[in-house]
């Protein structure tokens, strides 16, 4: 009875903190979310709109992260393979660490800081984060040439989806 008890226990607890799948796949951010600022490495606040169009006319991945998280930490290598075999793409970071030290340390902690980089100060809970229903982390979002949603949502860099919408978006 205990050993079933406890099951039951971790199974609500798992299913209760395991990401819940959007119910709509978006194709494009809304206003309010592409108006959403973030912060780069030196603090200076930039908005999703600014960074999308440092990408116009490429494909972009976006990987939100933070070096607390230990799935993040874990998806790293598939995330570093999946960077690696597509070097016409652009990889963008956006940290949710909880502090602009904590993006730093975790920037130079997990070799960060030759990527593209960018920081919530406003934490989790924002425009941009709330339109995309962000309820865990990581997650990837892939973006096609026109700055529209391609991959709404994959929770793992090595998800097949991502590379197919990729060499869909390529060819």
């Amino acid at each position: 009875m205990k050993q079933l008890l406890t099951f039951l226990m971790l199974s609500i607890f798992t299913l209760g903190c395991s990401q819940k799948t959007p119910d709509v796949s978006k194709t494009e951010f809304s206003k309010e979310a592409l108006n959403q600022k973030l912060q780069n490495e030196e603090g200076k606040d930039i908005t999703v709109q600014e960074i999308l169009n440092q990408h116009k006319g490429k494909v972009v991945v976006i990987d939100f992260w933070a070096g607390w998280c230990r799935d993040c930490l874990k998806a790293f290598p598939k995330a570093i393979e999946l960077e690696k075999n597509n070097p016409n793409v652009d990889f963008v970071f956006f940290s949710l660490d909880r502090s602009k030290e904590g993006f730093d340390r975790s920037l130079e902690k997990f070799e960060m800081k030759e990527k593209e980089n960018y920081w919530f100060s406003t934490g989790w809970k924002n425009d941009f984060n709330n339109y995309i229903e962000l309820n865990w982390i990581p997650r990837y979002i892939v973006i096609d040439q026109k700055s529209k949603i391609a991959k709404y949502y994959a929770i793992t860099p090595d998800d097949p989806e991502i590379q197919a919408t990729i060499d869909k978006l390529l060819n």
